[in-house]
């Protein structure tokens, strides 16, 4: 065996990365297996009364968000550790929501100052 794999080998890191990996691993099965279920409802949901439930699908997005955390650092995309080790993600729908509402508050504020200029110019 060359020294450069021997030294591979010997490396903590690489060993706690591969622990990581399956306790992940643990973690991504049962959460797709809660996503499951909850597409399961949904659906069931669907038939009986036409709609289908919004707390849901909020917490059927944020698995999904976590489900892709969890693939970004198995699969060495990522070196950030998802949940429990890191945040758990933010939905990107709220995001985008927030993004839209300090837009609107920004246009609230340029709309009021242009007032105060017109009203100070007549």
């Amino acid at each position: 065996m060359s020294q450069n794999v021997k030294h591979n080998i010997k490396q903590s890191s690489t060993w706690k990365r591969g622990l990581y990996i399956l306790l992940f691993s643990i973690c991504y099965q049962l959460a797709a297996a809660i996503l499951f279920v909850i597409i399961v409802f949904q659906f069931a949901l669907k038939l009986l009364t036409d709609d289908t439930n919004a707390e849901l699908r909020l917490l059927s997005r944020r698995l999904g968000s976590y489900l892709y955390q969890l693939i970004q650092f198995m699969s060495f995309n990522s070196n950030d550790k998802p949940y429990p080790y890191g945040s758990w993600p933010e939905d990107e729908l709220d995001i985008v929501d927030k993004t839209k509402k300090d837009k609107t508050d920004v246009d609230e504020v340029l709309k009021k100052i242009e007032q105060e200029v017109d009203v100070d110019g007549d």
